[in-house]
């Protein structure tokens, strides 16, 4: 990923984790984010280094967490996220310096209330196939089993897609022996219809390695970043239907097209429009909204459909650039509204040291989105 703001935050001695397990000693990286926490000016008052004031706050400032997963089990809000922490790493286009190497659960009874920070729900140890990287994650509920989809490295660098299950929504998770077959790259999404059937959306070109299956295997000499076709339909992301057991496909995945307003593919130059990384799929009133980031312009996008295989004319903006350089969300209706949960670098200054937010999402008589801005001024 590109470099963004590079503020430097300390390196503070190690303290105790609040709020989550009094008996544990906090790493370095959650001590940096307890402290950036408590230097920040509270409440609305804090603002960037360009002056502008935060839309949010932080869900939590203890740890640091990015790309929330979020989902609402037993009346309850569930947020599946990455847990960043600083591998000193330097910033790259392949996003080696995202080095996850867990999964945290956080929980809220209610939008405002108290934040849980669960104990670890799994490690990459844990993973029999993963070699690193446990990146963006997405969990979902069938049948009494909780089910965790995870990406991360193989033990050949390949970003491959797992499932791990509980019995709980905060784990501790058991991992399948080996990856999804037919799974492949980053960023799962898994959406359940109103039939109970579940699909998985998935991909991210750049570091998440899409363009090097845009033959159908992984190529290695596929390049770092797209098809470098900008007159050409941009790298589409993938859906598969998932079998009863939620653990396998049921069909072969096949693209997920996203198209204009006169129904024409959105072009790999497109790059304020084109699909990056971060799906995301709601239903509302009927329609499909296939949500996701741009990239390397920052916008979180989306687009409308008739079913789940789209295709998906894209409509607009959800949220305006945060800070820091990416950007990736859900979104989930939680009694009668509707919520955007999203990260960004307010605590930290750093491109790979995110915080975990929320905001309510509301939307216009036609059924497009009000967009967002994610600071006040």
């Amino acid at each position: 990923m590109k470099i963004g703001l590079q503020a430097s935050a300390m390196l503070l001695p190690l303290i105790l984790l609040g709020g989550c397990n009094a008996s544990q000693t906090a790493t370095s990286n959650e001590a940096v984010a307890n402290e950036a926490g408590a230097n920040a000016a509270a409440g609305d008052e804090a603002r960037s280094p360009e002056g502008k004031r935060y839309l949010n706050q932080p869900l939590v400032s203890e740890i640091f967490t990015a790309d929330p997963s979020a989902h609402v089990f037993n009346g309850k809000l569930y947020v599946y996220p990455s847990h960043d922490i600083d591998a000193g790493i330097p910033d790259d286009d392949l996003g080696n310096q995202y080095a996850m190497k867990d999964y945290r659960v956080l929980s809220m009874d209610r939008p405002g209330g108290e934040v849980t920070i669960h104990p670890v729900a799994i490690d990459v140890s844990q993973i029999p196939w993963a070699s690193k990287q446990t990146w963006a994650p997405d969990a979902a509920y069938k049948n009494g089993t909780y089910y965790l989809y995870m990406p991360a490295r193989d033990k050949d660098d390949v970003f491959r897609i797992g499932v791990a299950t509980s019995k709980s929504p905060t784990g501790p998770f058991v991992a399948e022996p080996m990856p999804i077959p037919g799974a492949y790259s980053i960023d799962p999404a898994v959406f359940t219809d109103d039939d109970n059937e579940s699909y998985m959306f998935f991909g991210g070109i750049w570091g998440g390695q899409l363009q090097r299956w845009a033959n159908g295997s992984y190529n290695a000499q596929g390049g770092d970043t797209d098809l470098k076709q900008d007159d050409k339909p941009a790298l589409a992301p993938k859906i598969a239907r998932m079998s009863a057991d939620m653990k396998t496909f049921a069909e072969k995945p096949r693209d997920v097209q996203i198209v204009d307003a006169e129904g024409k593919p959105i072009l790999g130059g497109d790059h304020e429009r084109r699909f990056f990384e971060a799906a995301w799929m709601f239903k509302r009133d009927g329609k499909y909204y296939f949500t996701y980031s741009t990239g390397d312009t920052h916008y979180l996008a989306y687009a409308i459909g008739d079913n789940p295989y789209g295709p998906f004319t894209y409509t607009g903006r959800i949220m305006e650039p945060v800070q820091g350089w990416t950007t990736h969300h859900s979104i989930v209706k939680f009694e009668d509204k509707w919520w955007l949960f999203y990260h960004d670098t307010q605590l930290s200054n750093k491109n790979h040291l995110r915080s975990v937010k929320m905001t309510e999402m509301t939307f216009n008589p036609d059924g497009t989105i009000v967009p967002i801005n994610p600071f006040k001024d």
